[in-house]
């Protein structure tokens, strides 16, 4: 079997709903990492990519369905190359890379573009269509930004909660207090800040053409859990004690939760045979890969069993990860999974999370997936997990094994 390694990763800044990328349409902001990705590559004759699998969670706009094949067009590179576009929702790049991987371990493939894109901004509104033309009564639009829409009758109720109702029911279930969350919400603000002014996404972020965007637009640096204290709660009237996880009152605000966001993410993964088409030394081995489900309204869990599965496909433990990228959805969520699996604290988003950073739905498998190869490149360690968690009750992860380790 092939080893799928990962080469580069790129990705343009993300930016804030209504923001600095508001104006930039979807396919060209997935054209712009297909770009980057190719101009790094010095080696590369574009024709040798044999495919280009894009994540994208909307599809219902400017994607035009298959962002993949449009990014590719749009890049200028040939035609011959076939584009797919994966939809799993939040983790829809990082099945990209998944299913990528698995296509070079099975020798279909030597060198494959991988990435996801997401404009949240520009995610158009949907009518039903009609039973039968002409009715009498009033429609209305249905928005296609996040969550569910024109849901299915059949669908228990408890099913099709917001993301913030089932986010208060998980943290319910595990005790998480407000306290906790506004501090790990300001902790990931502070540590993206900080990353951004050590030059850690230097290599990693590239400017999009016709904006002034030049790093992450949700950043707030000097963040403390004090100020986020008294943002109002989003999906349920305040609980009367905030230091106390199990009170029915909301705890979930804009300050605690990741953004709505827009940005696109691109990686070349390979096999041996591919770094030399690419000309680029390997940054990582994709060493495991896990995917795990649940009830619908506790999604923010799944990544728990995932995380779990991919370590034993590599056949490591917890115990050898010396680095964790875990997409912050919600803090209360991400709490969560950290509690149940006993890690470190310190290991997990060392260079910020999605609170901060923002979550361009289709985009932020990769992004997690290439900051965990750069943070593992920067330490020199060998082993790390990044893990998603996805809407309607899924998670998935990958382990990435570090193949330049001096640790």
């Amino acid at each position: 079997m092939n080893q799928a390694y990962l080469y580069d990763a790129v990705r343009t800044p993300f930016g804030k709903f209504g923001g600095g990328l508001a104006g930039v349409r979807p396919d060209d902001l997935a054209a712009e990492v297909v770009k980057a990705s190719v101009s790094r590559a010095k080696d590369l004759d574009p024709a040798h990519i044999d495919e280009v699998v894009f994540g994208n969670a909307n599809g219902a706009g400017e994607e035009n369905r298959n962002v993949a094949r449009m990014a590719t067009l749009l890049a200028g590179l040939p035609t011959s190359i076939p584009g797919t576009t994966v939809n799993r929702l939040c983790g829809s790049s990082l099945d990209a890379a998944i299913i990528a991987s698995r296509q070079i371990n099975a020798g279909e493939a030597d060198v494959v573009l991988v990435g996801g894109v997401e404009s949240m901004s520009r995610a158009p509104w949907v009518l039903p269509k009609t039973e039968k033309p002409y009715p009498a009564g009033d429609m209305t639009l249905a928005s296609t930004t996040l969550g569910w829409r024109l849901v299915n009758r059949r669908m228990p109720a408890e099913w099709t909660v917001s993301l913030g109702e089932a986010t208060e029911q998980l943290r319910e279930r595990f005790r998480i207090s407000r306290e906790r969350q506004d501090e790990f919400a300001a902790n990931s603000h502070n540590l993206a800040d900080a990353a951004w002014n050590a030059g850690r996404y230097d290599n990693q972020v590239i400017a999009v053409p016709g904006t002034d965007l030049t790093r992450d637009e949700g950043i707030r640096p000097n963040s403390s859990a004090q100020k986020l204290a008294g943002l109002k709660t989003v999906f349920r009237p305040a609980a009367d004690d905030p230091a106390d996880g199990a009170a029915a009152g909301g705890t979930v605000t804009a300050g605690n939760a990741s953004p709505l966001s827009d940005g696109a993410s691109a990686a070349f993964l390979g096999s041996e045979a591919g770094g030399t088409e690419l000309g680029l030394a390997p940054l990582a081995r994709i060493a495991g890969r896990g995917a795990a489900a649940n009830e619908p309204q506790f999604f923010g869990f799944a990544p728990v069993e995932a995380a779990n599965q991919a370590l034993k496909r590599a056949g490591i433990g917890w115990g050898e990860v010396a680095a964790v990228e875990l997409n912050e959805a919600f803090a209360a969520q991400s709490l969560a999974c950290l509690d149940a699996w006993e890690v470190d604290p310190a290991l997990v988003n060392a260079w910020g999370g999605a609170v901060a950073i923002g979550h361009p739905l289709g985009a932020s498998g990769i992004r997690i997936l290439g900051t965990l190869a750069r943070r593992l490149e920067a330490s020199g360690e060998r082993w790390g997990v990044a893990a998603i968690c996805i809407g309607v009750g899924q998670g998935l992860a990958v382990v990435l094994e570090n193949v330049n380790a001096t640790k």
